[in-house]
Formats: C-alpha cells, sequence, structure tokens
C-alpha cells in the first residue's frame, strides 16, 4: 500500500499502530476482570469463569488449558496452586473465551442496526521531532458502520487481519488516511 509507513519513529514520532489502539479498546470494552491471575481471588474468578458449564470447559481446552478436572478441582479448592506456567495459561486462555463470549454482543452494539459507531481518532505525537519535519494532523472522527471483519479478527486473536480490517476502515478519511496509521489513542464506546 503506498501510505504504509516503513520507518515510523525515525525523527521522534510517537504513536502505536491504530489498529492496536482499536483492539486496546475493544479489551477495554470486554470487561475483563480487574484481579491479577496471581493474586487467588482473580485465579478464582478466572477458573470459575471457564469452568462454571460445559461448554465453558469445551471452550477453555480448545484455547489451550488441557488440564484434568481433578486438578481444576485442587485449584479451586486451594490445595495445590497452579505454576507460574499454568497460570499464564489461565489467563490466555480466560482472555480467548471471553473476547469470543462478548464478540457476538459487542458487535451488535458496534453496528447498531447499521447506524455504526462514531470514532474518535487521536493523531500521533509530534513532540520530540524537530520543528521543520512536523506536519499538521488533526484529530478525527469517523462513523464505522461496518464492525464485522474488526471484531472478528480482534474475537480470534488475528492481528494482521485486525490491520487490514482497520485499514479498509479508515480510507474513508480520504487521501489522508496514511496519516492515521499510528495514533496515540483510538476512542469509542458500545
Amino acid at each position: 500500500m503506498p501510505e504504509r509507513n516503513k520507518h515510523f519513529g525515525l525523527y521522534g514520532a510517537r504513536g502505536i499502530k491504530g489498529h492496536e489502539a482499536v483492539a486496546r479498546q475493544l479489551d477495554a470494552l470486554a470487561g475483563y476482570i480487574a484481579t491479577p491471575v496471581t493474586v487467588r481471588r482473580g485465579l478464582l474468578a478466572r477458573l470459575h469463569y471457564l469452568t462454571r458449564t460445559d461448554h465453558a470447559r469445551a471452550a477453555a481446552r480448545e484455547a489451550g488449558l488441557a488440564v484434568t478436572d481433578r486438578t481444576l478441582k485442587v485449584w479451586l479448592e486451594g490445595k495445590r496452586s497452579p505454576s507460574r506456567q499454568n497460570l499464564q495459561r489461565i489467563e490466555r486462555a480466560y482472555r480467548t473465551v471471553r473476547r469470543e463470549n462478548v464478540a457476538r454482543y459487542l458487535l451488535a452494539r458496534l453496528n447498531r442496526e447499521g447506524r455504526g459507531t462514531r470514532v474518535e481518532i487521536h493523531p500521533l505525537n509530534q513532540s520530540h521531532v524537530a520543528r521543520p519535519r512536523q506536519r499538521v494532523v488533526e484529530f478525527r472522527t469517523l462513523n464505522i458502520r461496518h464492525w464485522d471483519r474488526i471484531v472478528q479478527a480482534w474475537a480470534s486473536g488475528d492481528d494482521r487481519g485486525l490491520d487490514d480490517a482497520w485499514v479498509d476502515q479508515i480510507i474513508d478519511l480520504g487521501s489522508q488516511w496514511g496519516q492515521y496509521e499510528y495514533v496515540t489513542n483510538v476512542g469509542f464506546a458500545a
């Protein structure tokens, strides 16, 4: 693509990829458990979420949490604690299952029966760029009506697919869309 940046930050600009900011905002809307998995309360909350139904257990196994029912029971009773590696697996499985469970709800809220959702795009930070090299990049808003590809890529953890889906939406900004490949923040609500 002609507008893709190859050497971002070469002159001191700061920011993150637009699709990463979108993923961060979708994660915030997903409402994960705030207590860390390393604390007993957070561990129990995640384990209960992953084991409350047969469907949840199957989704957790599919997401990479392959432990026996006996091990889960011992962890839930507090007789044994999971290893650091198992804590990471629990967290990864929890986030994967939570994304899949919330995706359909978020999609309906963001699409709003075809009306879409207003998105605020905050431009990259140029405070460390020398004056002659700074460019005018203003705050922009955009109404996105089709969130299907974005939410699907986010729910499946497909970073490249999310990037492509996001770029397909910001092309609506016109010839300046490449200036918003890197941003400081992308804000929207559902």
